[in-house]
């Protein structure tokens, strides 16, 4: 299948304008949760206020590499810099990884033996970031349809909100009923959402980096669809892989059926235009074998030979006769 590039454009001085917004709201929430984490005795605030940081985090890699990825390619860079959100974002999920287990081992020691908290200021402070997390997913709504990473901070925004709701239940359980040990539980219950979070993004940008192939683009599809263009014999060493969050790319080694030699030009133009208007596919590197002169029971993925035909051709030449 190919990209979904179906959003609504918002010009990058706007874009840049709403996530600068977003960091200054989330980092003054942060000072203000950790101050009265420590004031109110409240580990849960505290949690919700590293939740936060990681957040206000990933929106200043976002603005910072929203300008960096918008620079042309160059001699240290052939491929441009839009990778460099990838990275951030690898970054970002790791930070989130070692908070969250910090976290739960803070929140542990604190049910064996729960300290007094201030249920009100926890009420109070929970009710500003809750207003703050629904303000920050505001700006990045509109935004979070054309780039993942700027959805990724979207839903960690609505998640935050959330959180910052079970912070205000808390503090009031412990206004009504003194029950000290719904501040850990709680702190607990946040840090395991912060790792489910981090767990289920964290393979994205590895994939990308690991030059997997576009997770929504059908790798037999694309192999197909070369297949059949005219001319076309086969195909292998083919290579699927992520240029930047939009663009996908391919290279890969065409067979070209004999009597079709003379035709170069026009099958490459026609398997160009085949992977573009199916695919979104608009950098494909395409090298060309004539059918006689072809490579030999070569891989269609990857850049080796077909093991297991190798290894029947073997068996088939020590066989009798």
């Amino acid at each position: 299948m190919p990209h979904d590039h179906g959003h609504t454009h918002i010009d990058h001085k706007s874009g840049d304008r709403r996530v600068s917004v977003a960091i200054w709201a989330n980092g003054l929430l942060t000072v203000a949760q950790i101050v009265g984490g420590i004031l109110a005795g409240s580990l849960a605030l505290i949690a919700d206020a590293l939740h936060n940081f990681s957040d206000m985090a990933s929106l200043v890699i976002a603005f910072a590499a929203r300008k960096i990825a918008r620079r042309p390619a160059d001699e240290r860079m052939t491929f441009g810099y839009g990778r460099i959100e990838i990275v951030a974002a690898l970054i970002n999920y790791t930070t989130l990884i070692l908070v969250g287990f910090y976290l739960i081992y803070e929140g542990g020691m604190r049910m064996i033996d729960p300290p007094e908290v201030q249920g009100w200021l926890v009420v109070m402070l929970g009710g500003v970031a809750l207003a703050v997390d629904t303000l920050t997913a505001l700006l990045t709504y509109s935004m979070q349809k054309g780039s993942v990473n700027i959805r990724a901070l979207f839903l960690h925004n609505l998640s935050d909100a959330l959180a910052s709701v079970a912070v205000i239940v808390g503090g009031a359980l412990i206004i009504l009923y003194d029950l000290r040990w719904v501040d850990p539980a709680i702190t607990i219950g946040i840090a395991l959402y912060i790792l489910y979070l981090a767990f289920t993004e964290i393979g994205g940008p590895i994939r990308t980096l690991m030059l997997g192939s576009p997770p929504d683009i059908d790798n037999d599809a694309v192999v197909n669809a070369v297949r059949e263009v005219d001319g076309v014999a086969d195909i292998h060493h083919a290579h699927l892989w992520q240029m930047e969050e939009h663009a996908a790319a391919l290279d890969t080694h065409v067979v070209v059926e004999e009597k079709a030699w003379g035709r170069l030009e026009e099958i490459k133009r026609a398997i160009k235009r085949v992977l573009e208007e199916k695919f979104e596919i608009t950098h494909s590197t395409l090298e060309f074998e004539r059918e006689d002169q072809a490579h030999r029971n070569a891989s269609l993925y990857g850049h080796g030979a077909n093991r297991k035909e190798e290894k029947e051709n073997v068996q088939g030449d020590d066989g009798p006769g």
